[in-house]
């Protein structure tokens, strides 16, 4: 099972799908988005291909620790959402050669479903409750928000009152809610926010600090009750490691196409287990992104909950379940998501539709804005 080619495909709204083939024609996908960046992360694959091309596929970890020793640790983001990708497309590929499930080459199943829950938006009490109603009624019984748009360093009563009242109007149409401060807040005022919050019973708070505050972030864990969470910019089991001995976070949400793959989001589980804490990985992004995830959720104990993009606001011209043709396997059933039995990932590729999407590359970015005190954010 030599590695014949790896090629890559922007898939809209803001995708970026791998597939690798073998010399003997074995195929398995997976996905390396990383949004804003996908040119970037296009670029780190001929790296990759010049690496990898005639390596036996089957042999996973050596060529993720080929990958990772020979420099991608310094890339970061970009480096590591191309070796997840390509480690994902691995997977699937061995899966579907052999028949089974990437769970199953894992470990094997610890339970059947997750529950999942998705975004909702809205900057009035009657838009998020709106908001909340909708996804609800899809039987979703947990969504995750935006705290607030922008605050400055220190703040009043008022601006705090208009987040509660988000809250508020959320949990009243019947769902639980995680709260994301996206690290825009200051320490000041997240310290303020967060001990206001702690009475409505929130499933997070998310990011209350940017995940370089290491310092600020176990502060404010020593003062509230409601879980912290946060992970989504970090990128390896070395960076989620400062924030195990600190102490500081309670839920981990690595991104399983950011975070060098499948068995690396294993092993940084496999560690916060040790630490009693729990997993909630980060996926506003694809087919093949979630369905890496519910790999992870069908062979790790501490996996709670997992992320969803079905509808999320990002989803402009495709949904989630556009280029996959048996969408039963990433569909939730009364606010779960079954674990996938067939091979590989579990979900199979229109790679027709998606070769067809790929002749007019998407050039999706992230938006941001200026904060109040000058500095900038993304949304």
């Amino acid at each position: 099972m030599k590695i014949g080619r790896i090629e890559t495909f922007y898939v809209p709204p803001r995708w970026l799908f791998v597939r690798v083939e073998t010399q003997d024609g074995a195929v398995g996908w997976g996905e390396a988005s990383l949004e804003g960046w996908a040119e970037a992360v296009d670029g780190a694959f001929e790296a990759l291909r010049d690496r990898f091309i005639g390596h036996d596929a089957r042999r996973i970890e050596d060529i993720w620790q080929v990958a990772y020793r020979g420099g991608f640790y310094r890339g970061g983001p970009v480096l590591m959402s191309a070796l997840a990708g390509l480690e994902q497309a691995l997977w699937d590929l061995k899966g579907r050669a052999f028949g089974l499930p990437a769970w199953e080459m894992l470990g094997g199943k610890v339970r059947e479903k997750i529950r999942a829950y998705a975004w909702i938006g809205g900057d009035r009490p009657d838009d998020v409750a709106s908001a909340a109603r909708a996804r609800r009624e899809q039987g979703f019984s947990a969504i995750k928000m935006n705290a607030t748009a922008e605050l400055d360093w220190i703040g009043t009563p008022r601006l705090f009152d208009e987040v509660l009242e988000r809250v508020q109007a959320a949990q009243g149409e019947g769902v639980d809610v995680g709260l994301d401060f996206h690290g825009r807040v200051h320490k000041p005022m997240a310290k303020q926010l967060a001990k206001a919050l702690e009475p409505f019973g929130l499933l997070f708070i998310e990011e209350p600090l940017l995940s370089e505050n290491v310092e600020g972030l176990a502060q404010i864990a020593n003062l509230t009750a409601t879980p912290i969470a946060l992970g989504e910019r970090l990128y390896s089991r070395w960076d989620f490691k400062p924030f195990f001995e600190s102490r500081s976070v309670d839920i981990i949400q690595p991104d399983l196409s950011h975070a060098g793959g499948l068995m690396e989001c294993r092993k940084i589980a496999a560690v916060a287990e040790a630490y009693d804490i729990a997993v909630a990985p980060h996926c506003p992004l694809g087919p093949l992104a979630l369905a890496a995830c519910l790999q992870l959720a069908a062979c790790t104990p501490n996996v709670a909950i997992q992320e969803m993009s079905l509808g999320i606001h990002y989803n402009v011209g495709h949904d989630l379940l556009n280029f996959v043709t048996n969408q039963d396997a990433l569909s939730p059933v009364d606010g779960y998501l079954p674990i996938p039995e067939g091979p590989g990932l579990g979900i199979d590729i229109d790679e027709a539709a998606v070769r067809e999407a790929h002749k007019e590359r998407h050039r999706w970015r992230n938006p941001i804005w200026r904060q109040a005190d000058g500095s900038f954010a993304e949304w």
